[in-house]
């Protein structure tokens, strides 16, 4: 029988965590969306000019470039997100969000912080926390 080394018990906890944070943002549905959508109208709503390039939307979020598209068709489909031309080359598509997705998020941000502080000790959110360092470490890099 082969043991497991530490580095994997950690990333098995950080599976377990991740699932039991996916169900307690379920409650972020109240508001007509989930964690992901969240995440992609945050990245928007605190983006320059309130629109981004799809491609960055993957960087910043860790997923593929057709994963994000996946997930902007539906959000575009109810009209929290929109699509607009780049102004230096119309090949390019920014994502923009709406107005009826600026409102869900505003909406929505106050729900989501409630349930952060419940999963979440405040000194571990400080920035000089060593939690902090270690998922800038493995990549976890929002600001």
């Amino acid at each position: 029988m082969s043991s497991i080394n530490p580095q994997l018990k950690v990333l098995m906890n950080l599976f377990r965590i991740q699932a039991m944070m996916s169900r307690r943002f379920d409650r972020l549905t109240m508001h007509g969306i989930g964690f992901n959508e969240f995440l992609i109208l945050y990245l928007l709503y605190e983006a320059p000019e309130e629109k981004m390039r799809p491609t960055d939307l993957a960087e910043r979020t860790g997923l593929t470039a057709s994963g994000v598209t996946r997930m902007l068709l539906p959000m575009e489909k109810i009209g929290l997100i929109g699509r607009q031309a780049g102004d230096r080359d119309a090949r390019v598509s920014l994502v923009v969000i709406t107005a009826a997705g600026k409102r869900i998020y505003e909406e929505a941000i106050g729900t989501a912080n409630y349930i952060a502080k419940e999963i979440v000790p405040a000194e571990y959110g400080k920035n000089n926390h060593p939690l902090v360092g270690f998922l800038k470490s493995l990549g976890g890099n929002l600001e």
